[in-house]
């Protein structure tokens, strides 16, 4: 039991840090745009709370896009069977292919473009960062299991191909490449010393 000393005053929430970022995930995948105060009042919780717990709806939104992308990033590679090279660039491909078709996301680009690039490319942000140390730890997992022996630092290797994947998959529509799986993947097998 909490110290009176220490105990925070006032009333508990009416709904805890987990449950506001379910539901602005279950917004953000139906594709409504996720409303910070809307939040606040469906949860029964003082747009204060939400302050405290998120700061600003940028940061709500790069926690859940990076919840999101480790989640996925995670199942994915549970799911494709074997080690080393050929196996990552699977996990790596697979993943990318999701991003590019999750409608969702599309929304997010088209309705917020600045702002949802902010969020998702920013090295200050949640989501990079947090794509890049899942990225690492998958390479180090199987480079300690002896299947994977990258001619780059695991560290490097992992920054590359999440600044890749953002290049492909939400930056260079002037170019044309937005989108272009086959071509990350040509590239990636490349960083992974893999036949693509």
């Amino acid at each position: 039991m909490a110290d009176a000393a220490t105990a925070r005053p006032g009333r508990p929430a009416a709904a805890t840090r987990e449950q506001a970022l379910a539901l602005a995930t279950r917004r953000f995948l139906a594709e409504e745009r996720v409303d910070v105060q809307a939040i606040a009042r469906e949860l029964g919780l003082a747009r204060a709370t939400m302050h405290r717990w998120f700061g600003t709806r940028e940061l709500l939104l790069g926690e859940m896009l990076a919840n999101l992308g480790e989640e996925r990033l995670l199942t994915i590679r549970r799911q494709i069977p074997g080690h080393g090279a050929g196996a990552l660039l699977a996990c790596f491909d697979r993943f990318n292919r999701e991003l590019a078709a999750t409608r969702a996301l599309g929304v997010l680009l088209a309705q917020e473009q600045e702002r949802a690039l902010r969020i998702l490319i920013s090295s200050a942000g949640a989501v990079q960062p947090r794509m890049v140390a899942v990225i690492e730890r998958l390479l180090q997992e199987d480079i300690d299991a002896g299947a994977f022996e990258p001619a780059i630092a695991p560290s490097t290797l992992a920054y590359t191909i999440v600044r890749l994947a953002e290049s492909f998959l939400y930056n260079d529509a002037i170019v044309g490449i937005r989108g272009d799986t086959e071509r990350l993947r040509e590239v990636e097998a490349l960083l992974l010393g893999v036949d693509a």
